[in-house]
């Protein structure tokens, strides 16, 4: 057997040394005193839409004012619905528009660097994820203003009879553990400047939506934001932002809205185009059947539990977990995975929904700690590495995440080529959550996302989680009749578990003529519903359906594709064709705007990144203590071995001198815990750890760099692995750190404050 040969370091240099590695992570925003340059040109983001039946139409503009003396290229990332099909963009400079053209992704960032070095104005909008977008606009001359607008539609689909308008507006900060040297450039969003938890976002933000029904509407309301509706008219109410709410461009806005008797907008639309005609059948779903006998299932949790998750979110989550493990049925089985850095699994085999079992279980997730890291893949595979207790028993998977993570396309192979082995659902939980992750996971998995913004929302989720997996509403979903359809969307239609509209996106050839019939199961009995398009008149005001259809193939495309795969692949050929075809915004499409004009000569500018507002209700963990040195326009100030913050965070800085290592040494001499001073704390350590088999198997050998931090009570939190060795070693250091008793804390002025420490642990195999 290996042994480890353990001692205690200096804590890792904080940005510095992250620079030095390169590694793509969020930071905080240090804003710039420079009066030559205007370090905030994004001055105001609005937002306005129009729905018409389920269909909406909406308008972003975002306006850049150059308030310096120095010309500025402004980098902004912003987020969308996963729903949005984006399909025009314009720029405007005083009188001036110039309207954006759809290119293959790095032609247009070619056109748009050389318009940059020429002293053009341009615009560039890319995509870096299906719900991330970052808009580049070169040569802000000063005084300039530069507004930019684009436009997508997308549709609204009800669910119970309640429809919900969704606008994103902040892309919440994303672990990576990738190094710069090593990511695709559409991970660079992830390198993003943030402001400080509860600080307001630096631009202004409105909003306005229109809604135009065939059906009186009954009910409106927004539940993020405080509006003013007008519903004079029963088939038009407007909703608009309240004046007081200019600064609420730091979470999701959702509006909620009925139509009389919970009737929905169904039916079959059509729309023929110049070469084109396509269709979209909205249906009504049937009734739930009686619930009758349900086998006995096994779920497994996996709960987020990084930093990121840490206060609302994961108050939430436990409140989420609660409602949810003490509904299940005394007949199921179930078990708990927490993950962060490294998973944690509340019991090796699945348990028994007993009382014991379930206080057990949440009382694993309240003890918690909140630790740095969100390997979600890492989670997935431990989840489904656990024996099914009998082969006869349905798996369900439900993940509970903010999705602030770099790993989307990874997930959802692995996940999608599992498929057959669960149903998988995921619940998105903060105020602005990563969409495309969540809904991506459930997509790949056959099941359904959720989505819980606040503490009152988890026990109306969780019930809502409990009916739509009770009893399916619809089975064996079959498209039939004589109407020519082709390239149908989904080219299978899952189970409906959920009481909201079949979709069907397609083409036709000809005219509309003939039956389109949906087939299926309700619980044992048949089910038919069919649409004489005879009596169905084509409509140019459908014009969204061609966008629509072609938003739906390319998503399909996307996550079968992969984030990263390049324009050789012959999946995303059919993206990069669908996005040229059909004027859309893609992963290989993007839209530019060149302004023919040189207003800048020399071409020199200062490139400023639009620093995001932190979600409403995310900690500062979501981007990590270890950017401390950005805080110091925050009252940092240096106390000669690191930095003292007004968090009362010590970051200690001890280089390899034997008088200063003395006063890391004096933390653990003088712990009650450790007697022998480090020599205990070394037998301690070398006692538990075990040499992975793995490692000795693989001959692997060398030294994992963790950190941890001391807290003001003495407990370790915040455990981080900084550099591994694979083969399990970093895994097994971590579990032992978690097994360290209470510390005596620092002391500062007489007072406990956080200590961090770095921790090198050497696994070496001996010779024999």
């Amino acid at each position: 057997m290996g042994f480890c040969l353990l001692t205690l370091s200096s804590v890792f240099a904080q940005r510095g040394d992250r620079d030095e590695d390169k590694t793509l992570s969020p930071y905080f925003v240090v804003i710039s005193d420079n009066p030559e340059i205007d370090a905030l040109p994004l001055k105001e983001t609005s937002v306005n839409t129009v729905i018409v039946g389920s269909i909406a139409d909406v308008t972003v503009r975002q306006v850049y004012v150059n308030s310096g003396k120095n010309a500025l290229e402004a980098i902004y990332t912003f987020p969308m619905s996963t729903r949005a099909a984006v399909y025009g963009m314009q720029m405007t400079i005083g009188s001036r528009i110039v309207r954006a053209q759809i290119e293959e992704k790095k032609k247009a960032r070619a056109d748009y660097e050389q318009a940059k070095q020429e002293g053009k104005r341009a615009s560039l909008l890319e995509q870096s994820r299906p719900n991330v977008f970052t808009m580049n606009v070169s040569n802000i001359m000063p005084a300039d203003t530069i507004i930019v607008e684009l436009k997508y539609t997308e549709l609204l689909v009800p669910e119970k009879g309640v429809y919900a308008f969704v606008y994103p507006t902040v892309v919440g900060p994303r672990y990576s553990n990738k190094e710069r040297s090593d990511n695709a450039p559409d991970d660079d969003f992830v390198r993003t400047p943030y402001t400080h938890a509860g600080e307001k976002p630096t631009y202004g933000f409105g909003y306005k939506l229109e809604i135009r029904s065939g059906i009186p509407i009954q009910d409106i309301h927004c539940t993020s934001h405080k509006m003013r509706v007008n519903h004079a008219d029963l088939r038009r109410a407007t909703v608009t932002l309240d004046p007081s709410e200019t600064a609420g461009g730091n979470r999701d806005v959702i509006v909620n809205y009925s139509l009389q008797g919970g009737q929905i907008e169904s039916g079959v639309l059509l729309y023929e185009g110049a070469d084109e005609n396509f269709f979209l059948a909205m249906v009504q779903p049937p009734n739930r059947v009686a619930k009758e006998n349900i086998p006995p299932r096994e779920y497994i949790f996996i709960v987020d539990v990084s930093g990121s998750m840490w206060g609302f979110p994961m108050e939430v989550t436990k409140s989420l977990m609660c409602n949810l493990i003490m509904g299940l049925n005394p007949g199921d089985k179930f078990n708990v995975v927490l993950f962060s850095s490294n998973a944690d699994i509340f019991s090796p085999t699945s348990v028994d929904v007993t009382e014991a079992n379930v206080q057990r279980a949440l009382d694993f997730i309240k003890g918690a700690n909140k630790w740095s890291g969100t390997e979600v893949l890492d989670a997935l595979k431990t989840a489904y590495a656990i024996p099914l207790p009998d082969q006869d028993m349905a798996r369900t998977v439900v993940i509970a995440t903010d999705g602030y993570v770099d790993a989307e396309s990874d997930c959802f192979e692995w996940i999608r080529q599992r498929s057959g082995q669960a149903n998988f659902f995921a619940f998105g939980i903060g105020s602005s959550v990563n969409r495309y992750l969540i809904e991506g996971m459930a997509f790949a998995g056959g099941g359904e996302p959720f989505v819980v913004t606040s503490e009152k929302e988890s026990a109306a989720q969780a019930k809502r989680f409990r009916e739509y997996i009770s009893t399916p509403v619809l089975t064996r979903i079959k498209l039939g009749g004589s109407f020519k359809a082709y390239d149908v969307e989904p080219a299978a239609v899952p189970d409906m578990m959920a009481e909201r509209p079949i979709l069907i996106y397609g083409k036709y050839k000809g005219k509309a003529t003939g039956s389109l019939t949906l087939t299926g199961k309700v619980g044992r009995k048949g089910w038919k519903q069919s649409f004489d398009l005879s009596k169905v008149k084509a409509d140019t005001a459908n014009a969204a359906l061609r966008y629509l259809w072609a938003r739906e193939r390319i998503k399909y495309l996307d996550y079968m594709v992969g984030q990263n795969a390049d324009e050789t692949n012959p999946t995303a050929k059919q993206i990069l064709a669908l996005g040229l075809k059909y004027n859309l915004m893609s992963n290989y499409t993007s839209f530019i705007a060149i302004d023919e004009q040189v207003v800048n000569k020399d071409g020199k500018q200062v490139v400023v990144k639009q620093p995001l507002p932190m979600p409403e209700g995310v900690s500062d963990y979501a981007v990590g203590y270890d950017a401390a040195p950005m805080l110091m326009r925050s009252g940092a100030v240096p106390n000669g071995k690191g930095m003292v913050l007004e968090s009362a965070v010590v970051e200690l800085e001890i280089e390899e001198d034997e008088t200063e290592e003395e006063e890391i040494y004096s933390l653990v001499e003088t712990n009650p815990e450790f007697p022998g001073g480090m020599d205990s704390l070394i037998a301690f350590l070398s006692r538990n750890i075990a040499y992975p088999q793995e490692a000795i198997d693989n001959n692997v050998s060398g030294r994992v760099f963790l950190s941890f931090v001391v807290e003001k009570d003495g407990t370790i939190t915040d455990i981080k692995i900084l550099r591994d060795i694979g083969s399990g070693c970093g895994a097994e250091a971590v579990r032992v750190v978690k097994m360290m008793p209470k510390w005596k804390p620092g002391m500062m002025q007489g007072k406990p404050v956080r200590v961090q420490f770095a921790l090198p642990i050497n696994f070496v195999i001996p010779e024999e």
